[in-house]
């Protein structure tokens, strides 16, 4: 029993999908890396806002 050889469409497509799903990759370690420096950069605390005072 043989495979029927893929489609040249399918090929493209899968080059297509693959680019954009290491693209995605890329921005998720992207955002988790500058959330891993934000947080780490001063632990992560809320500092209190006193009544009156405007925070931009």
């Amino acid at each position: 029993m043989s495979f029927r050889e893929e489609h040249e469409l399918h090929k493209r497509r899968f080059g297509r999908n693959l680019g954009l799903g290491l693209v995605l990759v890329g921005f998720v370690a992207l955002i988790f890396g500058l959330t891993v420096v934000k947080v780490g950069e001063d632990g992560f605390s809320m500092q209190p806002q006193t009544q009156g005072e405007v925070q931009d």
